[in-house]
């Protein structure tokens, strides 16, 4: 099936043999398949670009082995090919020939459960991959939950959510939740050395230093320029408050320039991944409330600005001065005072 998702030059998830990080979700899987237990649908939830739909076809072509009667060879042709009538997928389905429709339609589900009703091609258990379930509608999501209520024998659902709170909590309490972490850099590096070894060491070293742990994220950093001003946002938000002055505001003019190309996107994503992660450990020190409020002040008023900018085509690097302003405020606010203080 087409992969709405797909990246030039990287793999699509249903086409990896293995997968570079989560060993533990993995092993704990593959523990449940040896002693049959394997939950009826499983909700692989984490950031967008680390892994989890590779985890889940990895985990597929276990189930199918050691439910059927075919070798790990002709069930790794099948799956990659897309071909393997025991697994079904669903995605957004192209809408024409330039682009895909925006969510997962309730028409798709039904087919989706006419499918796993009828007959079944090949022994064993049989794999439905819901990619990305955050893809669901309201009417398509409460399609599936019938579906999950009443889920046929012998079959596994994966459900993979990059935002699993927005999920429908019948939903998830129907599922065996496991949370995924990104990958360590090195694990990041593999999977790009493995999918282009014609890459140049420091270029694969650039994209990692990038992609914070998701290798989408490392691939889409090797279609960017080499002299980028993302790496010296990467650094910057490594520490805010330690950078010479002025640094934040040549940032911005370099990035803000041009509002709609793959530089600031890129940075974007980078800034929300850190404001997101802000909130993240502020939240994980219950006692530490200022901190807490304070990043959830920030993450406000970044989305707020950004979403502005797009609607009233606002200056981005205006936008970005702000923003950055408001990282260094916030930082100061919750440092702890030096002895001269």
């Amino acid at each position: 099936m087409i992969d709405p998702h797909a990246i030039e030059g990287a793999l699509a998830p249903e086409q990896h043999r293995s997968v570079h990080g989560h060993a533990g979700a993995h092993a704990a899987i593959a523990a449940q398949i040896r002693t049959g237990r394997l939950p009826g649908a499983i909700l692989l939830h984490g950031p967008q670009g680390i892994g989890k739909a590779t985890l889940a076809f990895v985990i597929a072509r276990e189930i199918l082995v050691a439910t059927g009667d075919e070798d790990f060879h002709r069930v790794d042709e099948q799956v990659s090919a897309g071909a393997h009538p025991n697994v079904q997928i669903l995605r957004r389905s192209p809408k024409d020939s330039r682009g895909f429709y925006s969510v997962i339609r309730v028409e798709e589900v039904r087919n989706l459960r006419e499918s796993l009703h009828m007959t079944r091609g090949r022994a064993g258990h049989r794999v439905a991959i819901i990619d990305s379930i955050d893809d669901c509608n309201v009417a398509s999501a409460n399609a599936l939950l019938k579906i999950l209520e009443e889920p046929p024998p012998e079959t596994t659902f994966f459900l993979i959510s990059h935002r699993p709170g927005q999920l429908l909590p019948t939903i998830k309490s129907r599922c065996h939740n496991v949370a995924l972490r990104p990958p360590a850099d090195e694990e990041v590096a593999q999977v790009l050395r493995e999918q282009r070894p014609d890459i140049a060491d420091e270029d694969i070293t650039r994209a990692v230093l990038l992609a914070g742990g998701r290798p989408r994220r490392a691939f889409e950093a090797l279609a960017l320029d080499a002299d980028s001003a993302l790496t010296g946002l990467e650094i910057w938000l490594r520490s805010p408050l330690d950078q010479p002055a002025g640094v934040h505001l040549a940032l911005a003019d370099a990035l803000g320039g041009g509002s709609q190309g793959p530089d600031i996107s890129f940075a974007r994503e980078m800034l929300v991944d850190w404001l997101a992660g802000e909130a993240r450990n502020a939240a994980l020190k219950p006692m530490d409330r200022v901190r807490l409020a304070s990043a959830n002040e920030l993450w406000e008023k970044a989305h707020d600005l950004f979403a502005e900018t797009d609607e009233i085509n606002l200056d981005m690097r205006q936008t970005l001065v702000i923003i950055f302003d408001a990282i260094r405020k916030h930082l100061q606010a919750i440092s702890p005072p030096t002895e001269t203080q």
